[in-house]
C-alpha cells in the first residue's frame, strides 16, 4: 500500500467532477489497491475521511470513518472505515445543522457549515454490493462533505459566513470550549 499525495486547494483536480465508477471496474486490482491506498492516506493525516480527487483521481469514490453502532468491544476498533463508491445522498427532512468543518485538502484552516442533519446514503462498497443506510449527526456531515468533492465542492463554498473561517491554532485558541 501507499500514501497518496493530498491535492491542495488551488489544484484542479478539486474542482472537477468526479466520473462514476463502472461496477465492472470495481474487482480490478488496481481499484482494490487504490481504495486500500485511500484508506491508508486518510489514516496517515488522521482524516475522518477522504475522496477520490483529493488524491488526483477524478473517480466517483469516497472513504469515511464511521462510529460502530453497538457495544465498544476492544477486539474491533470503533471506527468503522467505509469505503463508497457511487455514493448518492438524499436529504431526509428540512434540518439543517452548522458544525466545524475542516479538510486535508485546506490544511490549518476550519470553518462551521451549515449540512443537512439526515441523510439517506446509497453506494457500492468494495465488492460491488449496494450499501443503503440512513445517517444522523457527525457521520451524516462527514458523508456530505466527502461527497461535495465528487462534485468539485470545498467546504468553504457551503459556509453561510466566512466569519468563522480560521485556522487551526486560533480555532483551538478561541472557538472550542474548554
Amino acid at each position: 500500500m501507499s500514501i497518496l499525495k493530498i491535492a491542495r486547494m488551488g489544484n484542479p483536480a478539486l474542482r472537477a467532477k468526479a466520473r462514476r465508477v463502472e461496477p465492472s471496474e470495481i474487482q480490478r486490482p488496481g481499484v482494490q489497491k487504490f481504495i486500500d491506498d485511500v484508506i491508508e492516506t486518510m489514516n496517515e493525516y488522521r482524516g475522518v475521511g477522504l475522496a477520490a480527487p483529493q488524491v488526483h483521481e477524478s473517480v466517483r469514490l469516497i472513504v469515511v470513518g464511521i462510529q460502530r453502532d453497538g457495544e465498544d468491544d476492544e477486539d474491533e476498533p470503533k471506527i468503522e472505515v467505509l469505503p463508497l463508491i457511487n455514493p448518492e445522498i438524499t436529504v431526509l427532512g428540512s434540518e439543517l445543522v452548522e458544525g466545524w468543518e475542516g479538510c486535508l485538502s485546506i490544511p490549518e484552516v476550519r470553518g462551521r457549515v451549515p449540512r443537512a442533519a439526515e441523510i439517506r446514503l446509497q453506494a457500492l462498497d468494495r465488492r460491488g454490493k449496494r450499501i443503503d443506510r440512513t445517517l444522523q449527526g457527525f457521520p451524516a456531515r462527514v458523508v456530505q462533505h466527502e461527497a461535495d468533492h465528487l462534485d468539485g465542492v470545498l467546504f468553504i463554498d457551503r459556509m453561510s459566513s466566512f466569519e468563522t473561517l480560521t485556522y487551526l491554532d486560533e480555532y483551538a485558541r478561541y472557538w472550542t470550549k474548554d
